[in-house]
């Protein structure tokens, strides 16, 4: 039997999400002259075995005109499975199950059908046909099972009750004699909640019974919420007594009134107040999103649905498979068959099964008139069990499997009873049926074990209006609550749009939601569901609606505008296809060339009187050192590597020094030159051993320290800066050592500064070729382009900021070119005649001889 079970729910949870493409739809037709609507009342079947077979007479018991269409449909499920039971030679071969059935309907306080007489109460006997009863079946009002619980008892006869679950009835010290056949709607709240979330619903209503089922509901439903980010707009509680529900119907019609939800969940027993509250409140056009259970899927007394609403109502009904029999039973047993007079046609709702309408009907709203009623009559007339029907009839089957399995246990108690009416224990068929299981006509697994009964299933109706007179009820989804979350619900999409506008309506919702480029933020006492909306901050994304964080963007990109993407940064290099970089590097090579030819024209020229004054040894190193400070600059443009960024700083330190102190050198020999001819001077011999040119060299040597110390504590290395601009990466040679950096800056920036001090000092001396002004002067544009490279150098980023650095390597280079070399150059090239030694007054040739 385990292995069956399991092999059975394997396959059953298989084709449990099959495709939905030929739904059950049902055309529901009101009846504005029904004045006692389509609700199921009371109904008490009398269950009793006969020997042989037995035909039941389903017109002889007193049916009173009144009783709804539905109450027939419950009637009439008992008989179909009471006919294939006795019809069966598998199950209970030669006994015959036997129904005497009595009906209750109380309408403007008038009672027909079933009176709960004392004297037809007589314990464990029937007056009429002195016949004991086996069980009694009662549906679909728990009160009135209560209330016949007692006698019942004292009748010894069990009772199965098969209307919808209901919770105090499962008490087994206080209702010994009674079983439910109804599965506990376990996964109801978790099923509703998946639908709100299916169509992104988050503010809804609750409307409850103010008793244990209808607490414990809205305690299960609220944990639910919660876990899907769900909240409660208003949760109305109908009182069970009537008349106090009817005195607050006022004050529950302002809740509803004042609430901004658009959904709202119906959870009660059908027989509650709450069915007056509903009537009040669409009396007065208050239309709402309703989401229920298949109890409240009625129409009233006024021929309307209870649940109407203009954008449809959705309904939860147990799943259970199609009796294919039940449609050709109800045609055996039409009124025109029998002597009874009622109208057949007002028994029941006419269902349709429908398939899509023709392709020009892309929507139901859209189809003509005449296309639809034509596709309405062309379809084949079928009938619907509901949800107490389907339990009638396992209840009957399970009696029958119950006393099957008796009749196996007991072989001879056709002896004991020859002669005789069959008899059973009915006490001993209870305990039996409350723990068997059987598969019914239909395929369906039963289990009558309560404790060992899995999750309900359901099946998931739209309900609108069509028309006037008419009502669509279609089977849009499923749910499931066995299977893993996410997959637990489905929706059809297609026949969704094809039937209904939902996903036009406004949504249910609190705060708009927060689109893409937005996060939500909470606001205080106020529920999550409630929120603004902020937007992103820096380099953070949402592209999604209602994020509750925004998501950083990787460091390789950045997020656009809209903080809706994550784009690409752009990798910044002062390139030499960039035209910056083109230009800087077009200037150092100019300036680099220039300088050559200056070179070239001091080395032809170097006999000349201007090219030896002031040393022409030093001029020389002076433009081999300009020539490597514009090539230098070339380092800067372009990829860096490793090796590259080393030569960068060491390069522009070693030749710059080697240029400051190179002109230091000379300031000096100018002043040497100038002092020896002062009487009693005895500096001679400092020329004469050239100590002004050892200046090149301990400069160099100590710039060339600091060099080693700085690659060898933390050199310079290739850096991606991902933060310095946005939407780029930029590859930069990071210094290293900072504190490095600046000492080499600055040891060449003190060179330079004694350079200018010591120029401007011997700026007024007395020579035609003196050229301390023009080292004062060239040293002054040196200092002036580093003293101001130091704070646009900290101002700008990216490749701007490299860019900086080659224009004060080439600025102040040139500075010292021209500056020195120009006006020696304009007398050589344009002014020749003042180039000879016929121009030199005494006191120059002491300065020629020392060079």
């Amino acid at each position: 039997m385990f292995s069956l079970n399991s092999v059975f729910w394997f396959l059953k949870i298989s084709f449990i999400f099959c495709h939905l493409s030929d739904p059950r739809c049902f055309w529901r037709i009101k009846d504005t002259e029904n004045n006692i609507g389509d609700t199921e009342t009371y109904c008490f079947f009398s269950i009793s075995t006969k020997h042989g077979y037995v035909k039941n007479d389903y017109f002889s018991w007193n049916l009173d005109k009144q009783v709804t269409p539905k109450t027939r449909h419950l009637i009439f499920s008992v008989y179909l499975a009471l006919e294939e039971i006795n019809d069966s030679f598998h199950i209970l071969p030669n006994i015959s199950l036997v129904v005497n059935i009595e009906c209750v309907l109380q309408k403007y306080g008038e009672k027909t059908g079933l009176l709960l007489r004392s004297e037809k109460l007589i314990p464990n006997y029937y007056c009429i046909n002195e016949r004991r009863y086996l069980i009694v079946l009662t549906a679909p009002t728990w009160a009135i099972s209560t209330k016949l619980g007692p006698f019942l008892f004292m009748s010894r006869i069990p009772e199965l009750y098969c209307g919808h679950f209901h919770l105090p009835l499962s008490n087994n010290e206080q209702f010994p004699h009674l079983y439910q056949i109804s599965k506990k709607d376990t996964s109801l709240p978790l099923a509703m909640v998946s639908l709100v979330v299916h169509f992104r619903w988050n503010w809804i209503g609750v409307i409850i019974t103010n008793d244990d089922h209808g607490i414990q509901f809205l305690s299960e439903l609220r944990g639910e919420m919660q876990n899907n980010i769900v909240c409660l707009s208003v949760v109305i509680t109908i009182k069970t007594q009537k008349l106090v529900a009817l005195k607050e119907l006022h004050m529950n019609y302002k809740q509803i009134l004042m609430s901004s939800a658009k959904v709202v969940i119906v959870y009660g027993y059908k027989d509650s107040p709450i069915i007056y509250a509903l009537i009040s409140w669409k009396s007065h056009g208050i239309f709402r999103i309703w989401v229920s259970v298949s109890q409240f899927d009625m129409i009233t007394i006024r021929g309307d649905f209870l649940l109407y609403s203009s954008t449809g109502t959705f309904i939860f009904s147990h799943q259970k498979p199609e009796i294919s029999g039940f449609e050709q039973f109800i045609q055996t047993v039409h009124p025109s068959n029998y002597s009874s007079e009622f109208s057949f046609a007002k028994l029941w709702w006419t269902y349709f099964r429908c398939s899509l309408p023709p392709s020009d009907c892309k929507k139901l709203k859209n189809c003509p008139t005449k296309t639809v009623f034509k596709w309405l009559f062309m379809t084949p007339l079928g009938m619907a069990m509901s949800d107490t029907c389907y339990n009638l009839y396992n209840a009957v089957y399970g009696v029958a499997h119950s006393l099957h399995e008796m009749l196996l246990q007991q072989v001879d108690a056709w002896s004991k009873n020859a002669g005789k009416e069959l008899e059973f224990d009915p006490w001993k068929m209870f305990s039996v049926l409350k723990t068997i299981q059987f598969i019914n006509p239909a395929g369906d697994l039963v289990n009558m074990n309560q404790n060992l009964r899995q999750d309900v299933e359901y099946d998931v109706f739209y309900i609108m209006d069509f028309q006037k007179v008419y009502g669509l009820k279609m089977k849009i989804g499923r749910f499931s609550g066995q299977l893993s979350s996410g997959q637990q619900l489905y929706m059809s999409k297609e026949i969704i749009e094809w039937a209904t506008d939902i996903d036009q309506i406004l949504p249910s919702i609190c705060s708009m939601p927060c689109r893409p480029g937005l996060r939500k933020s909470p606001q205080e006492e106020k529920d999550i569901c409630c929120f603004g909306c902020n937007p992103c901050p820096e380099n953070e994304i949402s592209n999604m609606t209602n994020m509750d964080q925004c998501v950083k963007c990787p460091e390789n990109q950045y997020a656009n505008e809209d903080h809706t993407l994550c784009l690409e940064k752009v990798v910044a290099i002062l390139d030499y296809k960039d035209p910056l970089g083109k230009a800087l590097a077009g200037f150092a090579l100019c300036f680099s060339v220039l300088t050559s030819v200056v070179l070239g024209i001091f080395l032809k020229n170097r006999d000349t009187p201007i090219v030896k004054a002031n040393n022409q040894s030093l001029s020389f190193v002076l433009l081999i050192s300009l020539i490597f400070c514009f090539i230098c600059s070339l380092l800067y443009i372009g990829h860096p590597t490793m090796v590259i960024c080393i030569l960068q700083q060491t390069t522009f330190a070693i030749v710059f020094t080697v240029a400051t102190s190179t002109i230091l050198a000379k300031t000096v020999i100018v002043v040497l030159a100038f002092k020896i001819t002062v009487p009693g001077r005895r500096m001679r011999w400092l020329l004469e051993i050239g100590a002004p040119k050892y200046i090149i060299l301990i400069c160099t040597i100590i710039q060339l320290i600091l060099c080693g110390i700085w690659l060898g504590t933390s050199p310079p290395f290739v850096d991606a800066d991902v933060h310095m601009v946005h939407g780029h990466i930029i590859i930069v040679c990071n210094k290293g050592s900072v504190i490095a950096f600046y000492c080499v800056l600055g040891y060449m920036g003190s060179v330079a500064l004694a350079s200018f001090t010591v120029a401007f000092l011997a700026r007024n001396l007395p020579d035609t070729f003196n050229e301390a002004k023009l080292l004062t002067f060239s040293m002054l544009v040196f200092c002036s382009v580093w003293i101001t490279f130091i704070p646009v150098y900290h101002s700008t980023k990216g490749k701007t900021m490299v860019a900086v650095e080659v224009f004060s390597i080439l600025a102040s280079s040139a500075g010292l070119l021209l500056c020195i070399f120009a006006p020696k150059c304009y007398i050589i090239l344009l002014k020749p005649q003042k180039n000879s030694f016929q121009k030199f007054r005494k006191p120059h040739a002491i300065a020629d001889n020392i060079s």
